[in-house]
């Protein structure tokens, strides 16, 4: 007699018909099923990560709180997800393996988990997980602005935005993406609206998908400027609303979208590995799944022995993080032209984030001060060439470097080895020359 058998979490309404059949069918053994029901999605998640191995995850499409996230969550446990009921949703676009009508029988549901699960031995604590599908379809650029309070990193961005529109590469493929939990971009740009915004971009992914349109329709144009503007959260407590993984997919279809993203994200990416706390890992979602994919991240801080200090503890941070040393551009806002001054901030520096180990920082950009910007800023008129000009060409360089080259082409003859072409006669299978 087989010891294996699919051991199945179900989330429903108590009195879903299909929940109390499957149960029948586990109880009286005409199925080689062992089921678990769930009362709730917390519940459903602390079983996924028991030591007990679990082969499959039944979700009414109709229960709250079944979404992206939560069918994340099954397949990191290596468990396959089957949604029962049609709601109008593309379940699999979401991650799920299967989908079944809401009336469906014992026959159905044990071809769908033999062709999608895997059965468990009852000596089995846990299966090993599914390796992911790679998708390396087209994404554009992704640059992370970020720096201590008061560092100017808002206005960089805005700055870096405004430079890399002007691109004739990127001409009106630019977007400006408030991801700070604190946004300020809304009122730096006189926002009249408060939504779309983040949050409503997050929701869409949360349940569903966005075409490059409708991810387009949530963010508003900034004209005399030449990018698209993302709305940021509004309140700092609304980070309860991001859900990890819809951020994840949200975030690579803003990369879908546009050719260059320039996201203004907090310096703190502290997690549970450094704090213990997963609450604060949740909190600070935005800046470290930012920080983590981005092709460049840019670091804002100020002159002075408190600006300079800041601005290395950011670095190291980032560092701590797991961001690649060449990944990161440090720049000093607000500097005077003197090339003293600025030849001593960049020996500093190089002196404070020398730690002995192999990172590969890159020199200092340096933005002068500019008078009246809080004029320009106010009245959402271009910002002068002056701000835009000395980060927006360095980073352009940068993402020039990053960039995938074209294979190079030569008409020159190639000499070809003696029988690398193979040979006139090639012996069939059936022996037979051809």
């Amino acid at each position: 007699m087989s010891t294996e058998r699919f051991v199945v979490l179900g989330l429903a309404h108590v009195r879903a018909g299909w929940f109390v059949e499957v149960s029948r069918w586990s109880t009286s053994g005409v199925a080689p099923i062992e089921f678990v029901k769930c009362v709730s999605v917390d519940e459903v998640r602390g079983r996924l990560a028991g030591a007990r191995a679990v082969s499959a995850v039944l979700l009414d499409a109709q229960r709250t709180g079944v979404d992206r996230d939560l069918l994340a969550a099954a397949g990191d446990a290596g468990a396959a997800v089957i949604v029962i009921g049609d709601d109008r949703r593309d379940w699999i676009a979401l991650g799920a393996a299967a989908q079944l009508p809401s009336q469906f029988s014992r026959r159905e549901l044990v071809d769908t988990l033999t062709a999608c699960a895997s059965p468990i031995s009852r000596t089995d604590l846990r299966v090993e997980h599914r390796a992911e599908a790679v998708d390396v379809g087209w994404r554009g650029s992704l640059i992370a602005v970020t720096g201590p309070g008061g560092a100017g990193a808002s206005t960089v961005a805005m700055a870096l935005a405004q430079s890399l529109a002007g691109d004739a590469r990127n001409l009106g493929l630019v977007l400006l993406a408030d991801l700070a939990l604190d946004a300020d971009l809304a009122m730096l740009h006189d926002a009249r609206d408060v939504v779309p915004g983040v949050q409503e971009m997050v929701e869409a992914f949360r349940s569903g998908t966005l075409d490059p349109e409708g991810v387009r329709a949530l963010t508003f144009s900034v004209v005399d400027r030449g990018y698209h503007l993302l709305l940021g959260l509004r309140n700092h407590r609304d980070w309860t609303a991001i859900r990890p993984r819809a951020f994840d997919v949200a975030l690579d279809a803003l990369r879908r979208t546009f050719r260059v993203v320039v996201a203004d994200v907090d310096h703190d990416v502290e997690g549970h590995e450094r704090t213990g706390s997963l609450e604060v890992e949740d909190r600070n979602v935005l800046a470290r799944t930012t920080a983590t994919s981005a092709d460049l991240v840019v670091v804002v801080g100020q002159p002075g022995t408190k600006g300079l200090h800041s601005l290395v503890r950011c670095v190291h941070r980032l560092i701590e993080h797991g961001v690649d040393g060449e990944r990161i551009v440090p720049v000093f806002n607000r500097v005077g032209h003197t090339v003293r001054h600025r030849a001593e901030l960049s020996r500093a520096f190089a002196q404070l984030t020398d730690t002995g180990q192999d990172v590969a920082l890159a020199s200092p950009l340096f933005i002068p001060e500019r008078r009246g910007l809080d004029s320009l800023i106010t009245q959402a008129a271009p910002l002068p060439r002056a701000l835009t000009r000395p980060v927006g060409v360095a980073i352009s360089a940068l993402l020039d470097r990053r960039r995938p080259k074209a294979p190079v082409w030569s008409d020159a003859p190639e000499r070809i080895a003696v029988g690398s072409l193979g040979t006139r006669f090639e012996a069939a299978e059936d022996g037979s020359a051809w």
